[in-house]
């Protein structure tokens, strides 16, 4: 049956080694290749061949998005949406998700991206750093915020045993719940998986779109119901300065009855890489930086503010009725054209030379283009974006790690 099914898909290269294998291997081996949906793959090809990014700006009419500045807000204002955000809180319908599939591989570390420890004074994990900050609140509110973490199949076990041995750093244990992120096996350019090694597929996450599919799918979107949660930040593991317990930001996308809301950053200069929030066929969208033309890049307004200057930092709040939509329509995947290592039918290890290969991706901000609204919620960047993305340089453990004390000793 399984044979059939991969000389259907011209995937038969799979079982090259399956005879070099125990037992015990080849059947886990083999469950793995029925797990995959080669049928789903096979379409996913056919565009990788047409186009590598399937985000055509082109195809909808772009304008800019209004955006609430934080700082310009009243201070009657700002205590009337950090009140309203408390209230929520306090009727445990609030959630925090944090995506943590990342190792520390760009950082020089062996290990899951959010057990890598910052050097002193710092001296925490990057866990650790946002399990305070929860903590904090908790105690502010007098009740337990649960705290969703998604993983990978690479890091999951690893970071469990990290929350272990470090006592969950003093979180609830019962208001932890770790998911795992969903992956796709990298096709090579002719079409084939990638094999990583003889009974190894080389599978990469489907990227940050994929959190509402993989809450759905391992339970955390059902036990996010369980407990009555409404509400759902979710962010990543790598921003040291992330406030994934903000009632002022809760208050404003609930009070305003946003179904979602996000926070942004005035960009550096024209070309900083990163997304930008607009509006596509009157629609909330978010632009890459590779797809804005250097016209709208430099636009001004008469103020001299960038009219597309709102970067998209990936801080995010949805309804509980978003990741309902989305489990059920999902999110286009993505093509991205990587340079990876395989080995071939014959054993030998093929290293590549240039991008050979294709990898799948679903972008969370796809989701906003489903909704006619979306409240944005402009910040500071020095209170709220320090990433940690290099091993030196910008967005590095030190950068961030200056931003980081500067706002501890405010």
């Amino acid at each position: 049956m399984l044979k059939s099914k991969l000389d259907k898909y011209n995937q038969t290269h799979l079982l090259s080694f399956i005879d070099e294998l125990d037992e015990n291997a080849q059947n886990q081996y083999l469950d793995e290749i029925d797990s995959i949906d080669f049928d789903q793959l096979s379409k996913l090809y056919q565009k990788s061949i047409d186009v590598l990014d399937q985000t055509d700006v082109g195809k909808g009419v772009i304008t800019p998005i209004e955006c609430t500045d934080k700082n310009s807000l009243s201070k009657e204002q700002q205590d009337f949406y950090y009140d309203f955000g408390i209230n929520i809180m306090k009727q445990g319908k609030y959630a925090a998700l944090t995506m943590a599939g990342g190792q520390g591989t760009r950082l020089g570390y062996n290990g899951p991206k959010g057990s890598y420890v910052l050097a002193a004074p710092i001296g925490k994990s990057l866990f650790e750093i946002q399990c305070n900050r929860l903590i904090e609140r908790n105690n502010r509110i007098g009740c337990t915020i649960p705290w969703y973490i998604m993983t990978s199949k690479e890091n999951d076990s690893s970071t469990k045993a990290f929350f272990e041995e470090n006592n969950y750093f003093g979180y609830e244990k019962s208001s932890v719940y770790f998911f795992t992120q969903n992956c796709l096996p990298m096709l090579l350019e002719n079409g084939r998986i990638v094999m990583d090694g003889k009974n190894k597929i080389k599978q990469g996450a489907d990227g940050h779109g994929g959190v509402f599919k993989a809450a759905s799918d391992t339970g955390a979107l059902d036990d996010m119901k369980a407990r009555g949660v409404e509400w759902v930040f979710v962010g990543g593991i790598d921003n040291i300065l992330v406030r994934l317990e903000d009632p002022m930001f809760l208050g404003f996308v609930a009070y305003n009855k946003y179904k979602l809301g996000g926070k942004s950053l005035i960009k550096r200069d024209p070309y900083e890489k990163a997304g930008v929030f607009c509006k596509k066929n009157n629609k909330p969208c978010v632009i890459e930086y590779t797809e804005i033309s250097e016209e709208m890049a430099r636009m001004t307004d008469s103020e001299g503010n960038y009219i597309y200057g709102d970067l998209h930092i990936l801080c995010n709040l949805f309804h509980i009725s978003v990741f309902e939509d989305m489990k059920d329509t999902g999110l286009e995947y993505h093509v991205a054209h990587k340079k990876t290592n395989y080995i071939d039918e014959t054993g030998n290890v093929v290293l590549a030379e240039s991008p050979n290969a294709y990898k799948y991706e679903a972008f969370m901000f796809d989701a906003f283009e489903k909704y006619d609204s979306m409240g944005i919620f402009r910040v500071k960047r020095e209170e709220e974006f320090a990433p940690i993305k290099n091993k030196e340089g910008q967005d590095s453990p030190q950068t961030a790690s200056e931003l980081y004390l500067a706002c501890e000793n405010k």
